[in-house]
């Protein structure tokens, strides 16, 4: 069909037209997300730059700016939500709404029956203001989806000439002329807004009344700050931060809502700055709508001026906590302290920290890399190299070859199963050619102790060769979301003398170059590398560190750790119960620590059997 379009040659074309014209005047940032699992998910790490091209994936653009302002407003109707006849129905009551109110729009549909409309304005709307107004007529019309504008930093919606999760794209209804200049040069103003607006002023008060289930919390304490330094937030508050979204149960507004993050961020031990920093890299999008029914000028002051509040607020409530506990502060442990690797009980040959001892870390590092030579173009022993990394990164914390750090410290640095990570070292350790070996087994709070060995069919070649420049890292948090490819080339760039084309990228990562390829242009989305004259280089002013926090990879992290803390404590209490018993009692399925439960989930491409070893030529 046309719809008053100018015809084109194929469905393809048309698409591509109706998204280069209104792709970029509906969305209010520059940002599309794609999705790549057939439009189920709308992930952070398929976020890209918003460009004239038609993406080949389903695609949604940003619905709220980094301002914190809406500039359209988007409304989804789902067949999901009634079926087909409900949305029509629902269509048509919408389309005699707006033009009794002279507001303009512009309307689509995808081939299952589902339908857009979008209102443009000539100015922003504050993004809760936007989320009240959906949610508010979604209990008007049923088949409205208020997903879209739910979530300053998340929320997307696809927009005409995306396509369509089961084949065929999202299609204009109305001539493609009459869209783009209504997008272009008749978006509404603030009358007909407010129009629509007070039109919904029952449904409103029904929305600032509803009392929402409150949000799962894993810590929801207002601890001190840390002696090490600031803590993370508590996930209530994290969330409240990113999303914009907050339990009306315990606030009862969006200043409340903001004034609670804020306090929650000095008791942590944060700086005004680090606040800023997220809002401006659009990692905390929710605070920054809240600040959006300030103007431009004046959002710093009013933020200054809440973080005094804050600042204020937290002082005291630190010295009511001292009077009631007469001066006595109890001292946080910090559960991501190292582990203990050097028990009284062990004696170590080789001499820790020693120059000696560093200069065998180096050339074992070089044996590492002549290692995985054989590897060069496979992906299935991404696992395992990032396992040896994480053992050569503790071994150069703690500055010796023999490690204790158990399986879930493991697990951690490489985004695994611990029982994943048990399974590669038993294969590694009993493996012809190895790396590792088990010094000594583990007993009761110990870990197994391995110490990192170089091969006699690698070594010569291990100490004839430069040590390798920077340091070893396992999987650092913001891979976990962008993939353990992009770790690799990510490291190849960062270790090289000069820039690199995506050839020799591919050769030093030892993986394909098609997977490869795809994980450099992830990156570059995420501005933490650029090519150059066909060359890549690192973009030193992206943090890895906000970008995982952007991903929402540090709160994965966070619940790892809290649950690997918990089921040390259940092991310990089980420890002292048996050794407390009078005979020795074996474990039983019925027993508190759940032995039967730890198994992990099977990891095929992390065997070891798909390797050719490299032998002494």
């Amino acid at each position: 069909m046309s719809n008053g379009n100018t015809l084109y040659s194929s469905e393809r074309e048309q698409a591509q037209a109706e998204w280069r014209a209104l792709a970029p005047l509906i969305a209010s940032q520059p940002r599309v997300r794609l999705s790549k699992d057939g439009g189920k998910t709308y992930r952070d790490s398929g976020e890209r730059d918003l460009t004239d091209s038609l993406p080949s994936f389903p695609a949604a653009v940003r619905t709220c700016g980094r301002d914190g302002l809406v500039r359209t407003i988007c409304l989804d109707l789902d067949i999901k939500g009634g079926g087909t006849d409900k949305v029509n129905n629902d269509y048509l009551n919408l389309r005699t709404w707006f033009s009794a109110n002279e507001v303009r729009w512009i309307e689509d549909q995808s081939p299952s029956g589902g339908r857009h409309l979008y209102i443009p304005l000539n100015f922003g709307v504050a993004f809760t203001e936007a989320k009240e107004f959906v949610q508010a007529l979604a209990k008007r019309h049923t088949s409205l989806d208020p997903g879209p504008h739910e979530n300053a930093s998340t929320g997307a919606i696809r927009v005409p000439g995306s396509v369509w999760k089961k084949g065929g794209y999202q299609r204009l209804t109305m001539s493609l002329n009459v869209a783009y200049e209504i997008a272009r040069a008749q978006r509404n103003n603030w009358t007909a807004w407010a129009k629509l607006y007070k039109g919904l002023e029952p449904e409103l008060a029904l929305i600032r009344q509803r009392r929402l289930r409150p949000l799962e919390l894993i810590e929801d304490s207002e601890a001190l700050p840390l002696a090490a330094g600031p803590r993370p937030l508590s996930t209530s508050k994290e969330q409240t931060a990113r999303t914009g979204n907050y339990d009306p149960t315990r606030y009862n507004s969006p200043s409340e809502a903001r004034q609670g993050v804020l306090a929650s961020a000095a008791a942590a031990g944060w700086t005004l700055v680090q606040v800023q920093q997220r809002m401006h890299q659009n990692v905390w999008a929710g605070m920054t709508a809240f600040y959006s029914r300030y103007s431009p000028a004046n959002r710093s002051k009013a933020l200054r001026r809440d973080w005094q509040v804050a600042v204020t607020y937290v002082r005291e409530q630190k010295k009511k906590q001292q009077a009631r506990s007469g001066g006595n502060q109890t001292r946080h442990k910090s559960y991501t302290s190292p582990p203990n690797t050097h028990p009284p009980h062990v004696s170590l040959l080789p001499q820790t920290k020693s120059p000696a001892e560093y200069e065998y870390l180096l050339s074992w590092r070089n044996a590492l890399a002549l290692f995985e030579q054989s590897w060069v173009g496979s992906r299935a022993g991404l696992g395992i190299r990032l396992l040896l990394r994480a053992m050569g990164e503790a071994a150069a914390k703690t500055g010796s070859r023999f490690i204790e750090f158990g399986v879930r410290s493991l697990a951690v640095a490489v985004g695994v199963h611990e029982t994943t990570v048990a399974k590669l070292l038993r294969q590694l350790s009993d493996a012809e050619v190895r790396l590792i070996r088990l010094a000594r087994e583990g007993r009761g709070v110990y870990a197994d102790m391995y110490e990192l060995v170089i091969p006699d069919c690698l070594r010569e070649r291990a100490e004839e060769r430069s040590w390798r420049p920077g340091k070893i890292h396992a999987l650092r948090p913001v891979f976990r979301e962008l993939g353990s490819v992009a770790a690799f080339a990510y490291e190849a760039i960062e270790q090289a003398d000069l820039p690199l084309n995506s050839t020799e990228i591919a050769r030093i990562a030892g993986l394909s170059s098609r997977a490869v390829t795809q994980a450099l242009e992830l990156m570059a989305a995420w501005n933490m590398i650029q090519r150059i004259d066909g060359r890549w280089r690192i973009v030193h002013e992206t943090s890895l560190e906000l970008l995982a926090e952007r991903f929402g990879v540090q709160m994965a992290v966070a619940a790892q750790l809290k649950r690997y803390s918990h089921e040390r404590s259940v092991w310990h209490q089980w420890l002292l119960r048996r050794s407390l018993a009078r005979e020795a009692v074996l474990a039983k399925v019925t027993d508190e620590y759940e032995y039967f439960d730890h198994s992990g989930p099977p990891d095929e491409t992390t065997s070891l059997t798909a390797f050719v070893y490299p032998r002494a030529s």
